[in-house]
């Protein structure tokens, strides 16, 4: 990205640049800026520097930082909904059925992950999924079936 830095703002702590810059061989209204905020993160247990860029420039760059991870977050979750609950093909048109076909699935994810957290579940969520899935038509208590896999030991909730 070519960019000609328009003003430099004070840096501090992770936050390594704010500024506004102007980009380069861009069709722009005069005054048309964006800024750049180029910071220190944690991203899977580990720093790394990123930049993030946007046409707020009133905010703190650390609520711009943290606006940007949660964001990040929320793209993580539907990528996963989609991922693991198959949510390309509903089986009705209606919009009162791509509801309910959509608030099913968000149920189903929460309660497999409730289950993954009282099961001190250590795997990925896709393969706990993949699990309950394969073991869906048997009758069987799923506690019991993730302490046969060897994989996950159960925290019965207090009785």
């Amino acid at each position: 990205m070519s960019y000609n830095v328009i003003e430099k703002k004070v840096a501090k702590g992770r936050i390594l640049k704010d500024e506004i810059v102007g980009l380069i061989n861009r069709q722009k209204k005069p005054g048309e800026y964006i800024r750049r905020v180029e910071a220190v993160v944690e991203v899977d247990g580990k720093e790394v520097v990123m930049t993030f860029i946007t046409n707020n420039l009133d905010w703190a760059p650390s609520s711009v930082c943290d606006l940007y991870k949660i964001r990040w977050q929320i793209e993580v979750f539907f990528k996963q909904i989609k991922q693991t609950l198959k949510l390309s093909d509903f089986l009705g048109n209606s919009a009162h059925a791509v509801k309910w076909q959509v608030w099913s699935a968000l149920l189903l994810h929460l309660i497999v992950r409730f289950l993954a957290y009282v099961s001190a579940w250590n795997h990925s969520f896709a393969r706990l999924f993949a699990l309950i899935r394969s073991a869906c038509w048997k009758e069987l208590d799923l506690m019991d079936l993730l302490e046969s896999c060897g994989i996950a030991r159960a925290q019965r909730l207090a009785e």
